[in-house]
Formats: C-alpha cells, structure tokens, sequence
C-alpha cells in the first residue's frame, strides 16, 4: 500500500460554520420551547428538531484535527484508506474517519515519539516501553528518532563471545506502509536491528585476524570489529534498511556504541593482547640491538683500533646483545689481566 496525501478542509473555517449552526440549533430549541409555552401545537415540531439537531450537531465537531510539524495522521473510514493528513494545521476531516497507529503505545529506548503522556504509567520489557494507563495519541511522528537496543552477546567470526551495542537513527517516510504492511513498525524495527548485528558481527574477527575474508571476495583482508568499526556500522544500517523497507522506515545511520570481549573472556583475551605487545616491543628492542652491535662492530673494523677473531666477536656480540636486551642495568667487570 502508498501512501496518499488527504487534502482536507480549512478547521478555522469549518469551526465557525459549526458554531453558527449550533447557535442556529439553539435558537430553534428555544423558539419551540416559547410556542409550547404559549399553547401552540405547532412548536412541538421545531422543538424535537431542535433536540435531535443539539444531539447530532456535536458529531462534525469531531472532525476537527490539529497536526503540528513532522507529524502524521493516518486515516481509515469504515476500513478503508482514505489518505494521510502530514500539512501542519488546523483541519477539518470526515467525523466518521479514525486514525490509525498500531504503534501508538509502543516506546523504544531513546526514541522522541510524540504526544508522550507524562501521566502514563510505563512498563519496561525489553526494549520497548508500552503504556499502560493514559490517552495514547494515534499521530506518527515524521522526526528523526533514535532507537538504542540493549547490548546483545553475539560469537565473531573466530567463535569468540563478543557484546556489542548500537544506536540507530530512524524515521517513517511512509506512513502507510509502516501501519498496514507489519503490524507494528516499532517493533519490526527493534527485531531487524537485533538480526542485522547478529548477521553482520558474525562475518567480522573482534581483532584483525590472519586468513579472514570479511568482504566476501574470497582474499583475506585486515578488516575486525575494532578496527573497522565505520564499515561495520555501514553494513549493518544497509542490512537494516533492507529488511524496514517493506514498513516504510528510512534509516539514516547506524553506530556501534559499545563492543567489547563478554566476560567470560575478557581477562583471557587480555592476557593474549598484553602478551601480544610484550613480543611487538621484545622484536623492536632486538632489532635495535642488533643493528646497534654492527654498528659497533664496523666502526672497530674502520678505524682497525682492535683487531678480533671471529671467537671474541661472537663474545663481544653477546655481550653486547645481553646488555642491550636485558631489563636491568648492566655491572660492569674489569679485567685487569691480558686481553686474552
């Protein structure tokens, strides 16, 4: 189903008009009430009119609609589609038209839905909030909103349990579609979020990992939660939008707002990141000492001051490399014999 727009009538307008003819109703009740006070048969007539008129004329007043900016009204008569009111205004539409919104009562975390009743008692389950008590308004905000589901335990790639949160910027573009084509566009929105995430984390290694294809190429990349981070939350709005776009829903970004390792492994992981550094730094301070003794080596060589075999510069060597490598400072011996 599309959406249509319902072009209604001015409110201001129709107000006025209403007001004048329930005047004219009451005028017409209280002539009657004179000729039948005077002993006229015939104010009976105008009289019951005019009863019946003060009954049925407060039906129009119903008609009367207020639709402030981004906002919505979706409306049905007897079952039937007839359009959706979106102009900011005052209006005037069918009284026997009802507005639809099967997600009226329904509350994400963080979303800006409009007509929230401060009064309304709230029960919090999951991720969604519904109102229990207190006049819901059938309206559907057109804003942007945010929906932050909760954080979810989902396996990477490697099998490794991994928590991950993310927050999505969302909006309704089609307001038909989000009440006729699911059955609550909150809702659905909330489930395709969890899904998305499960979907995507699962392809991803929490670090960049060797012989991971994360791309779908077929070549192993250096893409990881951690690291790639923009281009997870990238795909994961494009799942999310693939799966809304039946309710009508535009998303318009996605971000990871936490990720971490679960708990049941973080301290192990730790150890496995701190070894990690220990070796990267280890691996540099050789390099360095290494590079350092053939300096020292080719100077001696240079200016021929001391002239080693290759015994004692296979000692200088490891002498050199103990004191470079060592985490304590060296003590130095002297030797107050021969050289050799």
């Amino acid at each position: 189903m599309t959406e249509k727009t319902l072009q209604a009538r001015s409110g201001m307008t129709m107000l006025m008009l209403l007001i004048l003819l329930y005047l004219g109703i009451i005028g017409l009740v209280v002539w009657g009430g004179f000729l039948v006070e005077a002993g006229h048969t015939i104010g009976a007539l105008p009289l019951v009119a005019g009863i019946i008129g003060l009954i049925v004329g407060i039906i129009p007043f119903a008609g009367l609609k207020i639709i402030k900016p981004q906002e919505a009204l979706v409306l049905t008569l007897f079952g039937n589609y007839i359009g959706t009111l979106k102009e900011q205004g005052f209006f005037w539409v069918n009284p026997f038209s009802s507005a639809v919104n099967p997600a009226a009562k329904t509350r994400l975390g963080q979303s800006g839905d409009v007509d929230r009743d401060s009064g309304a008692k709230l029960i919090v389950s999951g991720q969604t909030q519904t109102a229990q008590i207190g006049t819901t308004s059938k309206k559907i905000s057109l804003k942007v909103m945010t929906l932050n589901n909760s954080k979810q335990k989902v396996n990477d790639v490697l099998g490794n349990p991994v928590e991950i949160g993310i927050a999505v910027m969302w909006r309704v573009v089609d307001t038909a579609k989000a009440v006729f084509n699911v059955d609550n566009y909150k809702e659905y929105l909330s489930l395709q979020c969890d899904s998305a995430v499960r979907n995507i984390v699962r392809i991803y290694p929490y670090d960049v990992a060797q012989g991971v294809d994360t791309t779908g190429d077929g070549t192993p990349d250096e893409g990881s939660l951690r690291g790639s981070s923009a281009v997870v939350a990238e795909r994961i709005r494009q799942e999310i939008q693939d799966k809304v776009e039946v309710a009508g829903l535009e998303i318009i970004e996605a971000r990871i707002t936490y990720l971490a390792y679960a708990p049941e492994i973080a301290a192990v992981m730790l150890q496995r990141q701190q070894a990690s550094a220990v070796i990267d730094a280890r691996k540099m301070i050789v390099d360095g000492a290494v590079g350092m003794v053939e300096m020292a080596l080719e100077k001696l060589s240079e200016n021929d001051s001391i002239q080693l075999d290759e015994e004692r510069k296979a000692a200088m060597v490891s002498n050199l490399l103990v004191i470079l490598c060592g985490n304590k400072d060296a003590q130095p011996i002297v030797n107050s014999g021969s050289l050799y």
